[in-house]
């Protein structure tokens, strides 16, 4: 029942969501994406899932278990969490894409003296890592949060041509808890089950 409710949201989602400005042709072929592999403690197995706008212009990717806290009650390694993705995005013959722009979302819960930092990279398989985008926030913060790390036109990295290549999506959440309470809990989250939280992927096409 929850996955029927999860997926109605999405098609609501999608269809208020738009392409960037600069976005150029798009595919009216299907396109899908495959999930190759799954690694980092923000995203365990069975944890992320990856599904594709019907108009082919971006893509969500849904987590359910992506946590990072510091403070009471915080294991040694809490403070910390990743995720690395391994996708293979299936495109019709002659388009390549490029990631323009991701939103990522969740909810902040930082004391006094502690703060939180999200990141996030892109590359293609074989290719060095881009560059990476950082957010921090500050405590005292008790709210749900949302970025959008937005790539210029020109500076766009596109897969290669008529090759294979896997796109790579890593992120991380992180939180200190500076001189906050040592009894206090900090946390943040991109999890799926704490406000329905989704980040979304928007593509740039061109033609090959």
């Amino acid at each position: 029942m929850r996955k029927a409710t999860a997926a109605a949201a999405l098609a609501v989602l999608f269809t208020l969501s738009s392409a960037p400005a600069h976005a150029a042709t798009i595919p009216t072929e299907r396109v899908t994406i495959d999930v190759v592999t799954v690694n980092g403690s923000g995203c365990k197995q069975g944890t992320a899932e990856v599904v594709v706008s019907p108009d082919n212009t971006s893509f969500w990717v849904i987590y359910s278990d992506y946590l990072a806290q510091a403070g009471k009650g915080a294991g040694a390694t809490d403070f910390r969490k990743n995720c690395q993705l391994t996708l293979q995005v299936n495109v019709p013959q002659g388009f390549s894409y490029g990631i323009a722009e991701a939103t990522y979302a969740g909810y902040g819960y930082l004391k006094p003296g502690a703060s939180g930092y999200q990141t996030v990279n892109y590359y293609f398989q074989g290719q060095s890592a881009t560059t990476t985008w950082k957010h921090s926030f500050n405590g005292p913060f008790d709210d749900n949060w949302s970025i959008t790390h937005r790539t210029e036109f020109s500076e766009i990295v596109y897969a290669p041509c008529g090759e294979k290549k896997n796109l790579n999506v890593n992120s991380s959440l992180r939180v200190d808890k500076g001189s906050s309470d040592a009894n206090a809990n900090s946390f943040m989250t991109m999890d799926h089950q704490r406000g329905e939280v989704r980040t979304l992927h928007h593509f740039s096409w061109k033609r090959c």
